[in-house]
């Protein structure tokens, strides 16, 4: 009985419950919108730094990622980054020499890193080979070819085919270096990785620097599934403790802030939202209450206790609170499909993301869990914003509210 009332109550001023249904539902779209929105450059920042720069895990010597230090290296990493390769939970494995350098061409010059790689290889672990916008990967030149950033590129006014001087000190700490040709040019969404990072193939860098070819300062393990890295980061522990065994969240860090930063950003956002919205439902409530002022006294005089007038008034902004929810929630979700094939672009604001590493295509991503989250907090916020107008209804005595001429 008391849930019939409460339905009818709602819409017995229709322009009054509509308006206050569509602001809780726009509102509730907008938090659900943009929590699919961040949770789609989330995934998409781990997905780039997973498969462009970290991979899953990574092998360094005792002490590298400290102090990068390159006459601390894995003598034998290119035999050790094949032998991982062949256990069951892990896709492909690389090893990389890695030298600090400068690179100039003819009309400025930059401070970079350079990665000496096997280019074969290497394209089974990370995707860079496919993010080349010119040229080729290591292909097109014989000699020293070199694979480098858009944005340095840029920097350095290169292009296809341009001959540039890399040096760096080598193993006797002498200054060392030669001439390389740009073979290819690639483009990832991270700008700075663009700007700093260079492939050279490793038989040429170690030629340079003085090691052998096998050497190498990191070996990066790609898995099959990101599910199973706990379990392969413990096994690699346990078996190589000579060397620094670390996952791509110790590796990055600032990315894998992301995921625990994500959640408690949005709960404030939709703390925000709702704190705004409960102002709303207190008040068209307090209208319902005070414009049935009469009515509600009639209804304790004949018997009605005070417990259910409570019960009525908290299941009526309860009704509105979910019902605005409930359809912000679908409009949310629609929303999310309609753009999670297509994307939605951020290229007018990309430098500054593209900064950071974030790319300028963003496609949602909504999760069930955020989804009960919002539900949730939805109901509390009708709970707490039906108090109080529950309260001035407890508050009338039967035989002045009666009385009231409305």
């Amino acid at each position: 009985m008391i849930l019939s009332i409460s339905w009818r109550n709602v819409w017995r001023s229709k322009t009054r419950s509509v308006v206050i249904l569509l602001a809780i539902a726009l509102g509730i779209f907008t938090g659900v919108f943009n929590y699919a929105f961040y949770n789609g450059m989330a995934d998409q920042r781990i997905n780039s730094a997973i498969s462009t720069e970290a991979s899953h895990i990574q092998i360094h010597p005792k002490g590298y990622l400290d102090e990068p230090d390159e006459k601390n290296y894995i003598s034998n990493a290119a035999s050790l980054a094949s032998e991982i390769s062949d256990k069951d939970s892990v896709k492909a494995a690389c090893s990389r020499f890695i030298v600090q350098g400068m690179i100039q061409s003819p009309t400025t010059s930059s401070g970079i890193k350079i990665m000496g790689i096997n280019p074969e290889i290497e394209s089974t672990v990370t995707n860079v080979h496919s993010k080349i916008i010119d040229g080729a990967y290591f292909e097109g030149v014989k000699r020293n070819p070199v694979v480098i950033g858009q944005k340095l590129a840029d920097k350095l006014k290169l292009k296809v085919r341009s001959k540039v001087v890399i040096t760096f000190a080598d193993a006797s700490g002498y200054i060392s270096g030669a001439s390389f040709r740009v073979a290819g040019i690639y483009e990832t969404s991270n700008k700075m990785y663009d700007q700093t990072n260079i492939f050279v193939r490793a038989d040429d860098l170690t030629s340079l620097y003085g090691a052998d070819i096998n050497a190498g300062h990191e070996i990066a393990v790609l898995l099959n599934q990101s599910d199973d890295v706990p379990a392969v980061l413990t096994g690699l522990t346990n078996k190589y403790q000579q060397y620094d065994v670390k996952e791509w969240r110790k590796i990055m860090p600032e990315v894998s802030m992301l995921e625990s930063s994500l959640d408690i950003s949005m709960y404030i956002f939709m703390i925000i939202i709702l704190l705004a919205l409960t102002f709303g439902i207190i008040n068209t409530m307090l209208m319902a209450v005070l414009e049935r002022t009469k009515e509600l006294g009639m209804l304790m005089s004949i018997g009605m206790n005070k417990g259910r007038v409570f019960k009525m008034i908290m299941i009526e902004t309860v009704f509105l609170s979910l019902i605005g929810g409930v359809v912000g929630i679908i409009i949310g979700a629609l929303v999310t499909v309609l753009t999670a094939k297509s994307g939605i672009d951020i290229s007018i604001v990309s430098e500054g993301f593209g900064a950071m590493g974030y790319d300028s295509m963003v496609y949602p991503v909504l999760r069930i869990k955020n989804v009960i989250d919002v539900v949730v907090m939805v109901f509390i916020t009708g709970m707490l914003a039906a108090l109080y107008p529950a309260y001035k209804a407890l508050k009338l005595k039967p035989a002045e509210a009666i009385r009231i001429d409305m």
